[in-house]
C-alpha cells in the first residue's frame, strides 16, 4: 500500500513538473535561451493568485490574475532583457546570466513584499481528501493531475494542430530559413515567452496550494524539469512531460530504500545514465 501511495504522489508531482518542462522546453527550442527566470515566473503566479484569494477574490478570477500576471512578466523579461541583449549581439554566456539576474530580482522581491516565510493559501477545499481505490489524494493533487494530463494534451494539438504552433515549430527548426520567409523569429520569441509563462503559472499556483508557497522554492522544481527536458529530448513535448513523470515516480519510489534527502540523487543519477547512453534524449528527433 505505501508502495502504491508513492506512485500516485510520484504521478501528481510528475506532471506538475511536466507542466514546467514543457514551457521550459518550449522556450528553449525556440529562442535557444536558458531562461532560468523561468523559476521566478513560476513563483510570481502563486504569490498573485495567494493575494487575490486573500482579498476575497473568486479561485478562478485569482487564477486569471495570476496567468496575466506571469504571462506579462515573462513577455516584459523577453522583450526588455533578452531582446535588448540580442540586439548588443551579446553571447549565450552573458544572456544566461542576465537571466540569473533577473531570477535573484524577482525573488528578492517577492521575499522582501511577503516575507521568505511559507504561506499557506487559505482555500479549505484544496485539503479535502478524496479517496480512490484505496489511495487518499488532496483536492489539490486531484486538480494538479487533471490539469497537467491537459496541459500536455492542450500543447501538443497546439503545436501540431495551429497554424501558430507551425510557425513556432518552424523557427525552432530553422530561425535563419524563418527570418529571410519572413515569419518574424523576434515576434515568435516574444509569442512563446508568453505562452510558456502562462503554461508555468498553472503548477505554479496547484502546488501552493498542497505545499504552501515559498519565494525561492521554484529553483529546484525548473532544476528537475530543465534535466527531464534534457533527458527527453530537447524540442519533444512528450519526451519532456513523461520523462518528468518517470523522475518524480522513480524518486518516490526510491523512499522505500533509500533516505529522503538522497531522493534527489535518483534524479541526478538518471539524468548521468541518459547521458551516457543517449545524449541527445530519449525523444529527440532524428
Amino acid at each position: 500500500m505505501l508502495a502504491l501511495h508513492l506512485l500516485i504522489n510520484g504521478l501528481v508531482t510528475g506532471c506538475a513538473l511536466g507542466m514546467v518542462a514543457i514551457s521550459f522546453s518550449l522556450v528553449y527550442a525556440t529562442t535557444r535561451i536558458f531562461h532560468v527566470a523561468h523559476a521566478g515566473v513560476y513563483t510570481l503566479g502563486g504569490y498573485v493568485a495567494w493575494s487575490a484569494v486573500s482579498h476575497g477574490a473568486p479561485d478562478l478570477l485569482a487564477l486569471l490574475a495570476a496567468i496575466v500576471a506571469s504571462t506579462a512578466l515573462g513577455a516584459a523579461i523577453q522583450h526588455f532583457l533578452y531582446r535588448s541583449l540580442e540586439r548588443r549581439h551579446a553571447t549565450h554566456l552573458v544572456v544566461l546570466i542576465a537571466s540569473l539576474g533577473a531570477l535573484a530580482v524577482i525573488q528578492n522581491l517577492i521575499a522582501a513584499v511577503y516575507t521568505p516565510n511559507i504561506l499557506q493559501f487559505p482555500e479549505a477545499w484544496a485539503s479535502a481528501t478524496l479517496s480512490v481505490g484505496g489511495v487518499t489524494l488532496t483536492a489539490a493533487q486531484a486538480l494538479t493531475l487533471v490539469v497537467g494530463v491537459l496541459a500536455y494534451l492542450g500543447m501538443m494539438w497546439f503545436a501540431h494542430r495551429t497554424l501558430l504552433g507551425k510557425r513556432i515549430r518552424a523557427v525552432a527548426s530553422n530561425p535563419f530559413l524563418a527570418e529571410i520567409t519572413r515569419l518574424k523569429p523576434a515576434d515568435v520569441h516574444l509569442i512563446v515567452i508568453a505562452i510558456a509563462s502562462a503554461i508555468v503559472c498553472l503548477p505554479g499556483v496547484l502546488v501552493p496550494l498542497d505545499l504552501g508557497l515559498q519565494p525561492y522554492g521554484g529553483v529546484t522544481v525548473l532544476l528537475t524539469a530543465t534535466i527531464a527536458m534534457i533527458a527527453g529530448g530537447v524540442g519533444s513535448i512528450s519526451g519532456a512531460f513523461l520523462l518528468s513523470v518517470a523522475i518524480a515516480v522513480v524518486q518516490n519510489l526510491s523512499l522505500l530504500v533509500i533516505p529522503g534527502e538522497w531522493s534527489i540523487g535518483v534524479t541526478f543519477f538518471i539524468f548521468v545514465i541518459f547521458m551516457l547512453f543517449r545524449p541527445r534524449g530519449l525523444f529527440a528527433r532524428g
